[in-house]
């Protein structure tokens, strides 16, 4: 294995992909067995932050493995050694605060697949950054795939150039709707109260206002939340003129509790939705998490799920802008 800075051996883990040269995820291990504890990771991590942050940006994910980290004051000192600003999560997912920045991922059932998603990508501000701590591995299923979003675009491109053009041009609209409590038997069960810091309905049309949102009152004491127009399609500093697919049609596209169309109404074939999901699933990363793995992803380049699994699961995230 090739050892990089003194402090990094460059490994391999199941699942890994070659894309346009490089490989997903950059696996880096300790290269002494006596570096594997948090305080010399961390002291590593501050030592090569512009390193990490190249790497980070060539490979979209880098996997720490084999570090000793425990627990939730651990992993946030690691994501504390760059300096990165922290972003609250706006979004439907149930999560409980945990420690300073850190959070439990989606707390919707184990039993169902978390659709892939650039994180926050319908708010006017979204994470840069998405770091992933494995506290408890499942004991099957559990993992957390990621997928180039540019090589989506490609595809869509070669597959359906008419109608990513009209969606371009037209933009899109997405709605759905939340409940006023939070409803973790559901991964979309996060209460509007929750969600906007804010059981006053009037100071929470001022918060969805200011992150781009419309929302309307439900009879149940519910919200309906309407967001758009926004993008197909990003391109992003640094990342070689890609157009991710910066979007969530597939996502939300003709469920019970959500809906996505094109900004003018109109509504985008449900064979073209049905063949973007099919390319999603092809051009995913899957790898088997390790108790102690910690996973950095470049939220403006990779969208991310969940896939369903047994309990006990355990995995806390941090996101940054």
């Amino acid at each position: 294995m090739d050892v990089v800075n003194n402090e990094f051996e460059v490994g391999e883990c199941k699942g890994q992909k070659l894309v346009d040269g490089e490989q997903m995820p950059l696996v880096l291990r300790p290269a002494e067995a006596q570096k594997r504890g948090v305080c010399s990771l961390v002291a590593a991590l501050k030592a090569n932050k512009e390193w990490f942050e190249e790497k980070l940006m060539q490979h979209s994910a880098v996997l720490l493995r084999g570090f000793d980290v425990r627990d939730a004051e651990g992993f946030n000192d690691i994501v504390d050694a760059f300096g990165w600003d922290d972003i609250r999560y706006v979004g439907p997912a149930p999560r409980t605060h945990i420690h300073k920045r850190v959070w439990t991922a989606n707390e919707g059932p184990l039993s169902e697949f978390i659709y892939y998603h650039h994180e926050m990508v319908l708010i006017k501000e979204f994470p840069t950054k998405v770091i992933l701590f494995c506290q408890v591995p499942p004991p099957e299923g559990g993992e957390t795939p990621f997928v180039p979003s540019f090589r989506v675009t490609e595809r869509m491109l070669e597959e359906y150039p008419d109608n990513v053009r009209e969606m371009e041009e037209k933009g899109l609209r997405y709605s759905f709707t939340a409940v006023s409590k939070n409803d973790t038997t559901s991964m979309r069960g996060r209460g509007w109260e929750d969600a906007f810091g804010t059981s006053d309905p009037v100071e929470a049309e001022r918060r969805a206002s200011a992150l781009g949102m419309n929302i309307e009152w439900l009879p149940n004491g519910g919200v309906k939340t309407i967001l758009g127009p926004r993008p197909l399609t990003r391109v992003f500093p640094g990342r070689k003129a890609r157009r991710m697919w910066f979007n969530t049609v597939v996502g939300m596209h003709g469920k019970e509790t959500s809906s996505a169309t094109m900004a003018d109404g109109s509504e985008i074939p449900e064979h073209v939705v049905k063949r973007c999901g099919e390319i999603i699933e092809e051009e995913s990363v899957q790898f088997k998490w390790e108790e102690g793995d910690v996973l950095f992803l470049d939220n403006l380049a990779l969208l991310h799920g969940r896939r369903p699994s047994l309990p006990p699961r355990r995995v806390l995230v941090a996101t940054c802008k």
